[in-house]
């Protein structure tokens, strides 16, 4: 197994894994997700008229939560971390923490509710590298 800590960075249109093998100066960009539907919809037009702005947006922020927690647990099967942090905008961070596993919330040592998604990465390296 990986002793590498893996930092979720996202917000429900971005979201970035960076993996740390140790320092958190050494931080390598694992991958790079775009929600492609954050400002449109993948809705069929029937649900699209079904639903209200609000609630279409709501079903794509989760779609895109569960294709990040699937990524994670992936990693996590793969035994590609040991740690596991993750910084999210608030809502986005419940919707992303309910989709993963026991066994993967066990390797979260850290969750903070500020959405940093639009960031540069050595932006978000140096917010990091402050704590």
């Amino acid at each position: 197994m990986s002793n590498a800590t893996w930092i979720v960075v996202a917000g429900e249109g971005r979201a970035r894994v960076f993996k740390s093998g140790g320092e958190l100066s050494s931080l390598q960009q694992v991958d790079d997700f775009y929600n492609e539907n954050h400002s449109a919809t993948t809705l069929t037009e029937k649900q699209a008229i079904a639903f209200s702005e609000s609630e279409r947006k709501e079903k794509e922020r989760d779609k895109f939560a569960s294709t990040i927690a699937a990524y994670v647990e992936e990693g996590r099967l793969h035994e590609s971390f040991a740690r596991l942090k993750i910084i999210a905008e608030p809502k986005f961070l419940g919707m992303l923490l309910s989709y993963l596993s026991e066994q993967t919330k066990k390797l979260v040592f850290e969750k903070v509710s500020k959405d940093y998604s639009s960031l540069s990465d050595k932006e978000v390296e140096e917010i990091l590298k402050r704590g």
